[in-house]
């Protein structure tokens, strides 16, 4: 069984997007605080002076103030119903969202890639994402479905709140302030705050495929969102709206390695493959496609761990960097900030720690 074929070659074309734009772009949340770790004060930096990966974090704020922009140009068109949106949740745990996002965060810091990279990686024939996936679809699949689930009811079920709104331009409506006025000045706001970080210093702007790429990478997260509306839809029945994300979609697609008879080759398993293809073509056709492995059993349970650490708080979480850091955050959903938030300080955290020790 399969989607339709509209479906299913638009939901593949966006993967291919998106990994053409992250492989050459070197797309990456976790390598962009690395780097704001190691590189603190990079206000004098000129063109020559900026170290390789300066970046990464400017691109990261770039890429959300166009996915933000776009999600909300869209819903204010009428072209999408944020209240379809998954992730955007009237009930919701905040403690759950933050567990889930801090657990994430170690995860991705042990495993030196999220979901999205670590496919990315994988495409230009980095082994060690294969090991880094396989753990994280595992651990997903047994959240979402399996022994793990009573875990994941436990922890988003801790401390639910139901607030005035499930979106920030929701919650002021609630308190009385203009639903449109609200969406828009928020808006502007976060968009204003974000392009001042990602252009204010030189790196970025000197650094053309990155900003590049960090355009194209958020305007998938609104083509997402715009194909999940739009094509395939049964008029009989509401679905809920997804954009990029990577935590279901790598554990779905190994499930179906393994299941395949029978089951739906879903719209999810043509967004890995998606972005496997543009990656490995971008890899192949820049020269930096090579074969890599472990160098050592540290390495290699340490990998493990922070794909189990993914899979698990991925699905708590209800997203990844990418699945809750842009697509939930370009929604503007209050359910996103904790989860964001979480996977940030998780991986800062280890990230100072393995500087100290």
């Amino acid at each position: 069984m399969m989607p339709s074929l509209d479906l299913f070659w638009a939901t593949f074309a966006l993967g291919c997007v998106f990994g053409v734009a992250a492989r050459a772009g070197n797309f990456c949340l976790l390598r962009g605080l690395r780097q704001t770790l190691a590189h603190p004060e990079p206000s004098d930096w000129g063109e020559e002076q900026a170290p390789q990966g300066a970046a990464a974090l400017q691109a990261f704020a770039l890429a959300l103030a166009v996915a933000l922009v776009g999600t909300q140009v869209l819903a204010m068109l009428g072209e999408i119903s944020l209240s379809q949106v998954l992730v955007v949740r009237p009930r919701f745990s905040p403690l759950g969202a933050l567990t889930g996002g801090l657990m994430f965060g170690v995860g991705m810091a042990l495993a030196h890639s999220c979901g999205a990279r670590a496919l990315v990686l994988l495409a230009g024939g980095n082994l060690r994402s294969l090991w880094v996936l396989l753990w994280l679809g595992l651990t997903a699949q047994a959240t979402m479905t399996g022994v793990l689930a009573p875990l994941r009811q436990t922890l988003q079920g801790l401390l639910v709140i139901e607030p005035q709104g499930a979106t920030m331009p929701g919650w002021l409506a609630a308190l009385g302030v203009p639903e449109s006025v609200a969406t828009v000045a928020v808006t502007a706001l976060i968009v204003l705050l974000l392009l001042v970080y990602a252009l204010r210093r030189p790196a970025l702007r000197h650094a053309p495929l990155q900003w590049v790429g960090a355009l194209l990478v958020g305007a998938t997260v609104v083509a997402g969102w715009w194909i999940s509306a739009h094509i395939d839809v049964d008029p009989f029945e509401e679905r809920p709206l997804t954009s990029l994300s990577f935590i279901s979609p790598v554990a779905e697609s190994w499930l179906y390695l393994q299941v395949a008879v029978g089951r739906e080759l879903a719209a999810a398993v043509a967004l890995v493959l998606g972005v496997l293809a543009g990656a490995c073509v971008t890899a192949l056709v820049s020269g930096t496609a090579r074969w890599e492995g472990f160098g050592g059993p540290r390495r290699m349970a340490s990998s493990a761990l922070g794909g189990i650490l993914m899979g698990l708080g991925g699905v708590v979480a209800m997203g990844c960097s990418i699945g809750q850091g842009l697509s939930g955050l370009s929604t503007l959903s209050l359910a996103s900030v904790p989860a964001a938030f979480g996977i940030v300080l998780g991986a800062l955290c280890v990230l100072q720690w393995g500087r100290r020790y």
